[in-house]
């Protein structure tokens, strides 16, 4: 249900359910997750890009499979939701930079599978997004969490209380998308070459400083950013780096 390929540096992970519109099975889930535990300390991967196979970039949750839970037990609809999240959460807190190439349709979790990723490169014709939950009767529960940290709660309520779709541009001006290309590989494969140009460590203790701040008021995330600035200053990635500037 997925498909992988390493190049150049660049890891490629691409939702391989086309007849689908590449929705999220508990199976793709799983395989999503069980492949960024395989490369997340793979020293040959420096960037990660997640995209879709064919024209959609992901249609959320397989509605059919949905349903086939109606007959379950609350405690097997909870261990189906925390599977679920357990993707989400593997794509948030992946250490190294991640790319969300949307080169069509993300709809409800695939919009929020968007918003877990670092950056959001999106087709400026194709793309859409849209947090459709509500028009079902469903709750857009675990994906509103990271839509909120990527856009704000103004723009979280405007997309979860509606559920209108919008296109890239509108997207765009949200701040749900990083940016727009004509070719959205293209672009996405640049954006991953400029990051791969920068030290992993740094770039790896950035994301992990960024998340851990957030939540934290100003004395303690002060307090901690202390004790990350006295650790990267005795890295090796900071030596050479300053070696290198100061004898160009």
């Amino acid at each position: 249900m997925i498909k992988f390929q390493l190049q150049d540096e660049i890891a490629i992970i691409t939702l391989n359910r086309p007849e689908k519109r590449n929705a999220i099975h508990p199976e793709m889930a799983n395989q999503i997750v069980s492949k960024l535990e395989e490369i997340e300390s793979d020293d040959s991967v420096k960037v990660l890009i997640i995209t879709g196979e064919g024209k959609s970039f992901c249609a959320g949750a397989d509605l059919e499979y949905l349903k086939s839970l109606k007959d379950k037990s609350v405690r097997e609809n909870e261990i189906d939701t925390e599977n679920l999240a357990m993707m989400f959460l593997s794509i948030y807190n992946f250490p190294k930079p991640v790319i969300a190439a949307v080169n069509g349709a993300a709809i409800a979790g695939g919009c929020g599978l968007a918003s877990a990723c670092d950056f959001v490169v999106a087709d400026k014709v194709h793309s859409k997004f849209g947090y459709t939950e509500v028009k079902i009767g469903f709750i857009p529960a675990v994906v509103s969490i990271f839509l909120m940290k990527k856009a704000g709660e103004g723009i979280a309520k405007k997309l979860l209380l509606t559920g209108d779709i919008i296109d890239g541009v509108k997207a765009f001006e949200y701040g749900l998308v990083d940016f727009l290309a004509d070719d959205v590989m293209k672009d996405s494969i640049e954006l991953a070459n400029r990051l791969k140009q920068n030290s992993s460590l740094s770039m790896e203790m950035t994301k992990k400083m960024i998340h851990s701040i957030s939540k934290l008021n100003v004395q303690e995330a002060v307090d901690h950013c202390i004790r990350l600035n006295t650790i990267s200053r005795t890295s090796e990635d900071f030596l050479k780096g300053i070696n290198n500037f100061l004898t160009k």
